[in-house]
């Protein structure tokens, strides 16, 4: 079981607004305290020795809207966040990894495709999950290899018409991707 199953979203989301629960120094093990700093509430180490500064920051993630006859690529989730919601492959990047092979890194594991990316597309950000606030960068790729099969962290994966898109979309930044190329693309 790994720290996103133990917890729902409700109490991930109140991690998520408590500085994720930190309350020791990564660097020298003393207590964080709260204060104010350039604006905003960070934890701060109340060693006068160590002077770190906790920065809660985004999560880059990325991924790639995949099209094939006029309809579009979307996998089912097998872990929470909202399992059993549909979203466009993406993922976390890795440390080191560019946002694109991260894009081609996702759809394989989530797919068992391997895409070519063709363009970027848009970078949103994410703030409805609550494991973190993500910017997602998507392209636009093209399926060139692989068997379409869910793998990895996808309980099912097809494609949809844009007419009969499922209910259940996991993430408001994916709801605006798809209608910002519906727009750009199909209208």
């Amino acid at each position: 079981m790994n720290y996103h199953d133990r917890f729902d979203d409700e109490e991930l989301f109140h991690l998520k607004d408590h500085q994720c629960g930190y309350r020791y120094c990564p660097r020298c093990g003393a207590e964080l305290s709260l204060r104010k700093l350039d604006g905003h509430q960070r934890m701060v180490c109340s060693s006068e020795n160590c002077g770190f500064i906790y920065y809660q920051n985004p999560v880059p993630a990325a991924g790639a809207i995949v099209i094939k006859d006029d309809r579009i690529l979307l996998v089912k989730r097998a872990h929470p966040p909202r399992i059993g919601w549909w979203c466009i492959p993406a993922g976390f990047m890795e440390w080191r990894e560019h946002p694109r092979e991260t894009a081609v890194r996702e759809l394989k594991e989530e797919t068992g495709l391997t895409v070519e990316l063709k363009s970027f597309f848009e970078v949103y950000s994410g703030t409805d999950d609550p494991r973190a606030n993500a910017v997602l960068l998507l392209y636009l790729a093209d399926e060139v290899g692989g068997e379409l099969q869910a793998a990895d962290d996808a309980l099912d994966v097809r494609y949809f018409s844009f007419d009969d898109l499922p209910e259940k979309i996991a993430f408001e930044a994916h709801h605006q991707a798809l209608a910002d190329y519906t727009k750009r693309y199909r209208s």
